[in-house]
């Protein structure tokens, strides 16, 4: 097969969705390396991520726009791709990123298949303005629409794309997320150290990773630090929003700047080794489309408490716990009772690993294929 795929966030992107394009890309080339992957990006940006994706990934070759769509780019990628797919004898294209070209239904030639995360834009509109509410809703539904099938990240989104742009669940096929296979190795004592070093990590720490939003819901945790004892620390590894403005006066007006970490532009290769080295794994955000941070976690063999009302149950596993995104004391007696409790935390650890274990990459790739081939037996 020629597989063609919207790489813009493979290119540009370095957290969430930029890591499931890579990721995704890379577990398919691995496993299925005899057919043809095309990278479709507006333009080229060189980084060590999708250089090692390149690298790893013989089969692949990137396309970027042609002819008058050059001086075009922001469209090129929502309608000019789609003459350049045909051109190129493009079997299956995939939109990694909640979105198709708007023509590539008219052209029966190319079977499309989008990926859709969330729709947190919907259920929580207050954290989007109102244009990109109104043209993620406009761009999403018209994708799905269009799409010859969906992939959904988790049965929640699933339920959401169902309920709020009425697709037929007949189409929609659920595949879950996993994440970098550095996660589930042992990080070396020499990079601990290097790591520890770097950051000015402390002895004993609870770990948040993830953009430092207000969905993301941090201060909870934050707020609960006034009882969990002195000697432990909070570490939040994330992109700044105004919402850390919020996070930082809370912090002063507490007096708890010195426990609690505010870590940005953390390279990628020291996180694992800044979760091997966590006590507790915290990620009590009020919505996700799956929640990868969890599932890295899980790797790393670190107990997780995360937040009820969304998917997060799905990528925790039964052995995490969950606590309710606004119950403060909730949280507050779940760290208290971990840290107290080390037999808990180790068997939380456990059974974490074998749940997380259940994600694997083969399986993935192989149920993605299935459905690619599934399409093309259609078009037959």
């Amino acid at each position: 097969m020629r597989i063609g795929f919207d790489a813009k966030r493979a290119i540009q992107n370095f957290t969430g969705l930029g890591n499931y394009s890579r990721y995704l890309i890379e577990i398919l080339c691995r496993f299925f390396p005899d057919n043809n992957y095309l990278l479709y990006a507006p333009k080229h940006r060189s980084s060590r991520q999708f250089d090692m994706l390149l690298s790893s990934c013989p089969s692949a070759e990137c396309r970027y726009p042609q002819g008058i769509w050059r001086y075009f780019k922001p469209l090129w990628r929502t309608f000019g791709i789609t003459s350049q797919l045909v051109n190129d004898r493009i079997d299956i294209y995939h939109g990694l990123s909640n979105e198709l070209p708007i023509p590539i239904g008219k052209r029966k030639s190319v079977k499309s298949v989008v990926t859709v995360h969330d729709l947190i834009f919907v259920r929580y509109p207050q954290y989007y303005h109102p244009v990109d509410r109104w043209l993620y809703r406009y761009k999403y539904r018209k994708s799905c629409r269009n799409a010859d099938a969906i992939i959904a990240i988790s049965e929640c989104t699933k339920r959401d794309v169902i309920h709020y742009f009425g697709i037929d669940p007949s189409k929609i096929h659920v595949i879950y997320q996993g994440c970098d296979p550095s996660f589930c190795s042992p990080a070396p004592d020499s990079l601990k150290k290097e790591v520890k070093e770097l950051y000015a990590l402390p002895e004993r720490y609870i770990l948040n990773v993830g953009s430092i939003e207000e969905r993301k819901n941090i201060l909870l945790v934050v707020k609960c630090m006034k009882h969990i004892p002195e000697y432990v620390h909070l570490v939040i590894v994330g992109k700044c929003t105004p919402y850390t403005d919020k996070i930082k006066q809370y912090l002063t007006e507490n007096n708890l700047l010195h426990r609690v970490h505010l870590l940005h532009g953390v390279t990628f290769k020291h996180l694992p080794a800044i979760y091997q080295m966590a006590e507790i794994f915290v990620y009590p955000s009020r919505f996700e489309g799956f929640g990868i941070p969890i599932l890295e976690a899980l790797h790393s063999s670190v107990p997780v408490i995360t937040a009820t009302g969304s998917c997060l149950e799905e990528a925790g596993g039964p052995d995490s716990l969950y606590i309710h995104p606004d119950d403060t004391a909730g949280m507050t007696e779940a760290l208290n009772r971990l840290l107290s409790h080390p037999e808990q935390r180790k068997r939380m650890v456990e059974q974490g690993k074998r749940y997380a274990a259940l994600f694997s990459e083969k399986s993935q790739a192989k149920q993605l294929m299935n459905i690619y081939h599934s399409l093309l037996s259609d078009k037959k």
